[in-house]
């Protein structure tokens, strides 16, 4: 009975992509910056070889890893949660996903209004901890939704859970991707509830996303398609629009999203179990807290222990990354253009150096064929 662990990192890129500079990235390193705090300790990735990974050239790596490596490049035009799940599934994007750098037009709020019968607050790219604090007692006083964007392709939507209740958050959201298409399709419409009253608000865990549905055949589908399990932890479901998911569970953080991986691992299936842990990104790289990102590191390298502890025979292990989010980048709090780092271990895995891949989706094509699926998405198997 084979199963695939795979595990995104969310964010934790590994240095500059070659077009880095085009997407005002340039000199990003996020493992790099966060391997700066005196909270940095990574012994157990150590060991299966992440600093012996293409590029790694400011960390002593191990004569012997005992993982299969490789540094991932992306080929599709972006450097979002989106694109960069899509890419590792088999899925290249050509065209990068719309952004908003001066708003939304008047288009698409004026229909959004008329649905929802409230009106608009911001429209601008900006932090998610600012806007609350800056747009959260008109909010509050109004009833009027704080609307907002950032550098990725994202309509996004703050309200205090007092003024508008979650279930209905969710409801407008759903609002918004139906007019969100063609030229406007954004990856994501994201709910972003808020709590707290006037200079202490803060975001719950209560967030959502409604993704765009992806515009062809994904690893996901092909597992589900093969009568295989393909189980989501976190927001991988929400990311592929429910498509190809047979079995969920949302998490609260990095912790849940490992406690509830590890009771999957105790499940008996055959096929994938596709993980997303996402505070590296939410919480730490886009606050630009360096010792947060480290932290949070460490503390997955001190739980995969446990992780490693229950793989079966058949267990192969992947861990990887969807892009960069460097928080010693002080010019931006966006994601960055970076390589990811990728880790594969398993009993029957042979320990490697795969080099640097063309594309993230030699991720998905390895999954496959370890799986014994004909594979019908991009990239190019390891195995």
């Amino acid at each position: 009975m084979k199963r695939v662990f795979l595990i995104v990192l969310d964010s934790v890129g590994i240095g500059e992509m070659p077009d880095a500079a085009q997407y005002k990235d340039a000199g990003t390193n996020t493992l790099r910056a966060a391997a700066t705090s005196r909270y940095f300790n990574m012994p157990n990735m150590k060991e299966l070889g992440l600093f012996n990974i293409d590029g790694v050239d400011w960390a002593e790596g191990v004569k012997n890893p005992k993982a299969a490596i490789a540094r991932m490049k992306e080929a599709s035009r972006g450097k979002d949660t989106t694109i960069g799940h899509w890419e590792i599934s088999g899925l290249i994007s050509k065209n990068p996903l719309p952004v908003y750098q001066n708003g939304f037009p008047d288009e698409v709020l004026d229909e959004f209004k008329k649905q929802t019968g409230h009106g608009i607050l911001c429209n601008l790219p900006y932090s998610g901890t600012e806007v609350i604090k800056k747009y959260g007692d008109e909010h509050v006083k109004t009833g009027d939704l704080i609307v907002y964007t950032s550098a990725d392709s994202v309509f996004q939507i703050a309200a205090h859970e007092d003024v508008v209740p979650v279930e209905q958050l969710y409801e407008y959201c759903k609002i918004a991707r139906k007019i969100l298409c063609n030229e406007h399709a954004v990856g994501r419409v994201i709910a972003r509830p808020f709590i707290g009253e006037n200079g202490n608000y803060t975001r719950t865990t209560r967030r959502h996303d409604f993704s765009l549905e992806p515009p062809g055949i994904t690893m996901l589908d092909q597992v589900k398609q093969s009568g295989m399990e393909m189980l989501s932890v976190g927001k991988i479901k929400d990311i592929f629009a429910g498509r190809g998911v047979t079995d969920f569970v949302y998490t609260t953080g990095n912790q849940d999203g490992i406690e509830k991986s590890l009771a999957y691992m105790d499940r008996d299936f055959e096929g994938l179990c596709f993980i997303n842990l996402v505070d590296y990104d939410m919480l730490y790289g886009h606050r630009n807290d360096i010792d947060g990102y480290a932290k949070a590191l460490t503390y997955f390298d001190e739980r995969l222990s446990e992780i490693l502890q229950k793989l079966r025979e058949d267990d192969v292990l992947m861990i990887t990354a969807d892009h960069g989010c460097d928080p010693s980048y002080t010019q931006s709090t966006d994601h960055s253009r970076e390589y990811t780092p990728f880790v594969m271990y398993g009993k029957k895995i042979e320990p490697k150096n795969y080099g640097t891949r063309d594309t993230f989706a030699d991720i998905g094509a390895t999954v496959l064929k370890y799986l014994g699926v004909s594979q019908q998405i991009s990239g190019n198997s390891m195995l």
